[in-house]
């Protein structure tokens, strides 16, 4: 199931596991010459592929730019300056297309809002939401779409209701957020798309701003709301709708679909979960994550100035791309790293990223599929797929790795 050349390495699966030439280029030449997506156009980066260097560059802001800026100039210099200001792209007025100080100052307001104590206050109505949408599958009979039924409401209905979005606009901005990760769409589309989420986000945040409701939006507006200016509420606004419901419910659609081609890790995931150990759920979801590493990589990094990596000379103003499903299976760091083992001792995995920019919602998210996974494996124990798994559609270039849709049963 290997994805046409026109996917770049760094993105390609067969179907779980990265592409056999990222391996290949760990060993023989780690950081390597690619043609890196940004917009609809394509510029020459370094990628990244061992795990020693991903968290080399993940973790020093001083050496790489997140600057989407930065990475506008390099468009600007191949394709022109039209072109550079036509190119929408996911770190543009964006938290995570920010260096510090301007990124640590926002990072600071939102990092209270993801606490452990602030998960423990979640927890029991994420058990709600999961337990009501596995009553209504329940209810149907199989079969179902998984994606639809279960992996993509749980973590929508949590996002809304965390950031103060009204759940009723979920399928238009679902749709958009399919849009905005689709690298396989033209300039046209992608614009479309980003002009839509940035008007739709507009309009919330007027909302907030005449009265702040109960959720984040709310809160930031009302905590600092004086130093917020709209355009950066809009782009923490849209970039956590994004993240926050897309990375996981394709973990939870595509590590069931993984779980079910592997029946003893399934088993053992399910009977360990009815037990009570929470030890093994825990071991379970870092597992998923370090094994499909969904997020083929973080955005594109600009180096400030000449930096030697795996023996390669970086220039100053140079892209580099750091593959996070490369890095995860690095055997220098993992023993037999292309082994799921639900049991495993958790690695320093960088599926929520590394550094100052490590993913502000990865406990969110580690609850979220914390409860969802042994949850719908408990009430459901024999579930199985209700088509042949060679008619699976994944997302071959999509910025966040996934299917379109799971037809399962019971």
């Amino acid at each position: 199931m290997s994805q046409a050349a026109s996917v770049p390495p760094h993105m390609r699966r067969t179907p779980f596991d990265p592409d056999p030439d990222l391996a290949r280029l760990r060993i023989e030449a780690p950081v390597s010459r690619i043609a890196a997506p940004i917009g609809a156009v394509r510029i020459p980066a370094w990628l990244v592929t061992r795990h020693e260097d991903v968290r080399a560059v993940l973790g020093d802001t001083a050496m790489f730019s997140n600057s989407a800026d930065a990475v506008r100039v390099q468009v600007a210099a191949i394709f022109g300056e039209e072109t550079a200001a036509r190119q929408p792209t996911l770190g543009q007025s964006s938290l995570i297309g920010y260096d510090p100080p301007r990124h640590t100052r926002l990072r600071r307001m939102l990092t209270p809002r993801f606490t452990v104590k602030r998960m423990r206050e979640l927890e029991p109505r994420i058990v709600d939401i999961v337990t009501d949408h596995l009553d209504a599958m329940a209810s149907t009979g199989g079969p179902v779409d998984l994606v639809q039924a279960f992996a993509l409401p749980v973590p929508s209905l949590v996002i809304c209701e965390l950031l103060g979005v009204p759940y009723a606009d979920r399928a238009d901005f679902q749709s958009r957020s399919k849009g905005l990760l689709d690298y396989g769409l033209d300039l046209a589309a992608r614009r479309a798309v980003f002009q839509e989420s940035h008007a739709y986000m507009a309009d919330l945040v007027g909302r907030h701003r005449a009265n702040p409701g109960d959720g984040l939006l709310g809160a930031l507006i009302r905590e600092h709301g004086d130093e917020l200016p709209d355009e950066e509420l809009i782009g923490l606004g849209t970039l956590l709708l994004l993240a926050g419901h897309e990375t996981t419910a394709n973990m939870l659609a595509l590590g069931t679909l993984l779980l079910l081609h592997h029946p003893d890790q399934l088993a053992l995931l399910r009977d360990n979960a009815d037990s009570g150990d929470p030890g093994i759920v825990d071991r379970a979801v870092e597992e998923l994550m370090r094994y499909l590493s969904i997020v083929p990589a973080t955005i594109l990094r600009t180096a400030k100035q000449d930096v030697t990596l795996g023996g390669i000379t970086i220039k100053a103003g140079q892209a580099v791309v750091c593959s996070l499903p490369s890095a995860n299976r690095d055997p220098a760091v993992t023993k037999d790293p292309d082994m799921l083992d639900l049991t495993r001792e958790p690695t320093s995995h960088v599926a929520f990223g590394h550094g100052a920019h490590h993913c502000v919602g990865a406990p969110l998210a580690r609850l979220e599929m914390r409860i969802a996974f042994p949850a719908l494996l408990s009430r459901f124990p024999s579930l199985r797929l209700a088509a042949p798994f060679e008619e699976i559609s994944f997302r071959a270039s999509s910025a966040v790795y996934g299917v379109d849709s799971l037809p399962v049963t019971w």
